[in-house]
């Protein structure tokens, strides 16, 4: 199966690529690049690893990117959230080259399509181009990245193990939320994209579904410190996210004022108003991972 994939130097990108090269599926995978990155370190050890590097612009010529993309099975988007855009003319491309699956960058919680986060409205204005070109899709989201959910202890002895320590605890607390370490998206990607079961469909994969409180008192268990429990009120929420959107308002197309919506946005959709769980996912008409793949979760975790 030839395998395409943008962004395979980024940390989801490489996460992915790593874990077609562990499966038991003999993939060909080949990684497009920015032409200004083609030579760069990261990707040469992409190239170390047995991956293909070819270079291709997704905003720049529609017909070399077709002749890029010509023979590929599946094309698995993984850029970042100023490129989001860019995916529109590289579906495009993918469904005049024939592809049979397209992946667009999601790898997310799940929440309304519309209404709630700006981010989710352009990864659903990239889908709905993808529906109206009539090409095979997948998309995956997988909760929110456990490695951002644990806080940090007060000594700082686990500080080497943290990416972005929470110092807040939305609304109560004690509202369930679906977690996945980056590390397992390796382990049911390449699963997800050679199932016919989930061609055409959103996919849900997640490891866990745990409370900040339950992840506040894991981590209090586990180091034997006390931590400090900073409340932020629905409200206090509310206010955040207005603000943000104010600001956007006047110039609702600039990359830099959708990504100060994003962390107040994401805090109201799995934080307050409780989105990113397995049922909502249901309801909206996501195929959940866990009936055909099984995925690591945490210990003590409610779903182990």
């Amino acid at each position: 199966m030839k395998v395409f994939i943008v962004g395979g130097s980024g940390m989801t990108g490489r996460s992915i690529i790593d874990g077609l090269l562990e499966s038991s599926t003999a993939f060909e995978i080949i990684a497009l690049s920015r032409p200004s990155s083609l030579n760069s370190a990261k990707n040469q050890a992409l190239r170390n690893a047995g991956v293909s590097v070819v270079s291709a612009e997704c905003s720049g010529s529609e017909a070399a990117l077709v002749q890029t993309l010509q023979g590929a099975d599946v094309v698995i988007s993984a850029v970042s959230a100023y490129a989001l855009k860019d995916q529109i003319p590289l579906a495009t491309a993918a469904k005049k080259a024939g592809v049979k699956r397209f992946v667009p960058c999601s790898f997310a919680t799940v929440t309304p399509p519309r209404g709630v986060m700006k981010l989710a409205e352009i990864k659903d204005d990239v889908l709905a181009h993808v529906k109206s070109l009539y090409l095979p899709y997948t998309t995956i989201d997988v909760g929110w990245w456990q490695e951002l959910a644990p806080p940090r202890v007060p000594s700082g002895r686990l500080d080497d193990t943290l990416v972005y320590p929470p110092t807040e605890i939305i609304g109560n607390g004690n509202v369930p939320s679906a977690l996945t370490h980056r590390g397992d998206t390796d382990k049911f990607v390449a699963r997800i994209i050679t199932d016919d079961r989930t061609l055409n469909k959103q996919v849900f994969a997640y490891g866990s579904i745990l409370t900040q409180h339950e992840i506040w008192n894991m981590v209090e268990k586990v180091s034997g410190e006390k931590l400090e429990r900073n409340y932020v009120s629905r409200e206090e929420i509310d206010r955040r996210v207005a603000e943000a959107r104010k600001v956007l308002a006047a110039d609702p197309d600039d990359m830099g004022k959708v990504m100060a919506t994003i962390g107040p946005e994401y805090y109201l959709s799995w934080g307050i108003r409780g989105y990113n769980t397995p049922e909502y996912a249901k309801y909206l008409g996501y195929l959940n991972a866990g009936i055909f793949i099984r995925i690591p979760s945490l210990k003590h975790s409610r779903t182990s």
